[in-house]
């Protein structure tokens, strides 16, 4: 399969299993994060969810490419892009804590679900970024709206957006979007991080997450991220973007 699930004791940890081309996002991995989301809300023993990348290198690239570029309209790519947009915003609102464990590169989309997380542990060597400007768009899961809602200040969110470029996790920790950064095995780094929760005392876990909830939902934190959303899929029909698509996969054979 393209994903896994695995529980740990009262962790779940939902991992992206297509590391020979930087975990890309496919319908199936779609279809995991439905899958983790499901297992969550039925199972109240869980007190932590923790998405990673398989491998050393990529956390998650983003959408498949190769895939996603023979949608064409507007109409096709708004009903796929909200689709996805609308799994990961219940993958955000789930009622415990959220980790990315950033174990490598998370660019374009993979950037936008490490952004959504409630925390981000990232590799010392990991360069994460929105770099979907370079491809005349802009984000499509809800990424950018989420980045905003992260404390961070607003010039450095506008810029990281705005640049389209990798950040080593130097600067990622700088600006607020990395929480911690780590070095070495990603699960003694989540062992340390968690160690400093208070895991014992899940009603508290799922109180404090449940007032973030109702802040986004007061704000109407979905109803913007389909905006969003829609604003891509206009970005999405111009011919500017599919001759960037095409040119980087093009450099790519």
């Amino acid at each position: 399969m393209d994903y896994t699930i695995i529980k740990r004791e009262e962790i779940i940890i939902f991992e992206i299993n297509r590391s020979a081309i930087h975990n890309a996002i496919n319908m199936e991995v779609i279809e995991g994060f439905k899958e983790l989301v499901h297992t969550v809300k039925k199972d109240s023993s869980i007190k932590l969810a923790v998405i990673t990348g398989a491998g050393e290198k990529s956390f998650c690239s983003g959408g498949d490419l190769s895939v996603l570029h023979k949608v064409k309209t507007e109409r096709e790519s708004f009903e796929m892009l909200s689709d996805t947009a609308t799994i990961l915003y219940d993958v955000a609102t789930l009622p415990i804590p959220t980790i990315a464990l950033v174990n490598g590169t998370a660019v374009g989309g993979g950037c936008e679900i490490a952004t959504l997380c409630d925390y981000r542990l990232v590799k010392k060597e990991a360069r994460c970024g929105f770099i979907q400007g370079k491809l005349a768009i802009t984000s499509g899961w809800g990424g950018g709206t989420y980045l905003w809602e992260k404390g961070m200040r607003q010039d450095h969110t506008l810029q990281m957006l705005t640049e389209a470029v990798p950040y080593s996790s130097d600067k990622l920790q700088a600006i607020g979007w990395a929480t911690e950064v780590f070095e070495g095995n990603k699960y003694d780094a989540l062992k340390v991080f968690i160690e400093q929760m208070i895991m014992p005392h899940e009603t508290v876990l799922k109180a404090y997450k449940m007032q973030l909830i109702r802040k986004w939902e007061q704000s109407k934190l979905f109803e913007r991220i389909i905006e969003e959303v829609r604003t891509c899929s206009v970005l999405w029909e111009q011919e500017a973007h599919h001759q960037a698509v095409d040119s980087f996969l093009s450099k790519k054979k």
